[in-house]
């Protein structure tokens, strides 16, 4: 299928191949529709003129004319590139373009209403097309034209008030309990030995499992008792062949240093000299030397580097062996199993995070071991965490009421 013909600015083709022309002009909307694409450009130049359009205006109000892909590739780079991975900056960039990128691109931001914003919603629906990935560049472009407002480019927002065909709820964001933590850990030491002390590290850091991956022995200070969290692993698939690569955090607030907790220090002394130990078994067919991938404090069982992949599937095990165990003590036992759910490594993090607020922690401090980017998304978790305790905590009110007759 050939590249779709690149068309002139606030002009687009619609979903069933007709063109249409809109723009608005000294608050005059241009709103024009034609099968042929060259007729419907001389209408479109021709109305422009009658509403005093010309290159000079152009000139004078160079902003607000620009494009919504022109002005979306000036702020994306200026706004989102230096605070976000470098991993990530394709893929951002690619959703924007395959949806409202595609479909209202060649719009000037100062022309886009509402009703554009709404219709090409509309369509992708149609297509098909509306899915997690569009929720995300609805986001994207929301964000875009507000900094456009709050540099006077434009006059308001046309992504406010919109109807979505997404659900507005919040995921089902899964953390273990204290029974299913021990239950899990307990499993991991006698049937996954070598990455017990890695899961318990996790458990009490909160660590994601890209920083989990990109941790070196340099980051960990014993003398301080602190872990300095400066990178993260990245691991995906270009064309069938396998990369890795250490690259910055996810965001700079992921940039932080996170105290001793719990047992961390025993635990790290523990991978240490299961480490030295693998090393000298292995000899020669230790693999950890992957470019700038030394001296990583977490690898698998050969010497490779901690993917995220491969820590998934080594808690899979982990949770699988409890599930078995568990089958079997319920029949003998005579009862029914209770089984635990799939534990993805975010859960493990969230779950240091329950901890935490189940500590009474400060969320601001909280906030800050987590190394979310937003106060907000600590709260979220908090929110969660205390919902499960307002039938606790309700029952302790008592003021001394007491019924008069």
């Amino acid at each position: 299928m050939g590249r779709k013909k690149k068309l002139p600015p606030n002009i687009r083709q619609k979903s069933n191949g007709s063109y249409e022309a809109r723009k608005r002009i000294n608050g005059v909307e241009i709103n024009l529709c034609n099968n042929d694409l060259d007729e419907l450009i001389k209408e479109f130049e021709l109305a422009k003129k009658k509403l005093g359009y010309s290159d000079e205006n152009v000139k004078s109000n160079q902003n607000g004319y620009m494009s919504l892909n022109e002005w979306f590739e000036k702020w994306f780079t200026t706004y989102r590139v230096p605070y976000i991975k470098e991993t990530s900056v394709a893929p951002m960039k690619n959703r924007y373009y395959r949806t409202f990128g595609q479909k209202l691109g060649q719009m000037s931001i100062n022309s886009i209403t509402n009703y554009d914003i709404q219709n090409a919603i509309a369509e992708m629906k149609k297509e098909g097309k509306v899915n997690s990935a569009t929720k995300e560049a609805f986001a994207r472009v929301r964000d875009c034209l507000e900094s456009a407002k709050n540099n006077k480019m434009i006059d308001t927002n046309p992504c406010f008030d919109i109807i979505v065909p997404w659900e507005r709820k919040k995921p089902n964001r899964r953390f273990l309990t204290v029974e299913e933590q021990n239950n899990f850990l307990e499993t991991a030491k006698f049937d996954r030995e070598f990455y017990y002390p890695m899961f318990m590290i996790m458990f009490q850091t909160g660590l994601r499992i890209g920083e989990v991956g990109g941790l070196k022995w340099s980051d960990v200070d014993f003398i301080n008792k602190k872990i300095y969290v400066r990178r993260s692993l990245s691991c995906h698939y270009l064309n069938g062949v396998k990369t890795m690569k250490l690259s910055s955090t996810k965001t700079i607030n992921s940039v932080r240093e996170i105290p001793f907790l719990g047992n961390v220090e025993e635990m790290f002394n523990r991978q240490k000299a299961a480490q030295d130990k693998l090393r000298a078994n292995l000899g020669s067919r230790y693999r950890s030397e992957y470019d700038d991938m030394t001296n990583l404090v977490f690898t698998t069982s050969m010497g490779s580097p901690m993917t995220r992949y491969t820590a998934e599937k080594e808690i899979n095990k982990v949770v699988k062996a409890y599930n078995e165990m568990e089958n079997f003590n319920a029949v003998k036992e005579n009862r029914v199993p209770k089984l635990m759910e799939h534990v993805h490594p975010h859960a493990i993090r969230r779950t240091f995070c329950t901890r935490c607020f189940e500590s009474n922690m400060n969320p601001k401090v909280v906030q800050k071991l987590m190394g979310h980017a937003t106060y907000s998304t600590t709260i979220d978790i908090y929110t969660d965490v205390m919902k499960d305790k307002m039938d606790e905590e309700v029952l302790k009110f008592d003021i001394g009421f007491e019924d008069e007759e």
